[in-house]
């Protein structure tokens, strides 16, 4: 079983050092995550310093690397799925952040 994200499947160093600016920085951490919420954190990160946000093949990619398969098969397979997972992340935040105001 790969320890490290670069071992997985369609992932590479690029992804590692990417999922490292959000504090994940093994597989295992990954997993814990979810690919999706892995991803959420991603495009926060970069709204909040002002660059572009990762594609969304980037999201196929961690969960093809997670369940080893390709992420063109994810994307076709469970692009729907995904995006209502990632708008249903960013609901959430949005409710909690008008709950504390």
């Amino acid at each position: 079983m790969a320890k490290r994200i670069r071992d997985l499947p369609g992932l590479g160093e690029k992804s590692e050092q990417s999922l490292a600016l959000v504090g994940i920085t093994d597989v295992e951490q990954l997993r814990s995550c979810g690919a999706v919420m892995a991803f959420y954190r991603l495009q926060q990160l970069a709204a909040a310093e002002g660059r572009a946000k990762p594609s969304l093949n980037f999201l196929y990619a961690l969960v093809g690397g997670l369940s080893n398969r390709s992420w063109l098969a994810v994307a076709q397979s469970e692009r729907e799925q995904l995006l209502m997972e990632l708008e249903g992340i960013s609901e959430m935040e949005r409710m909690f952040q008008t709950d504390s105001e």
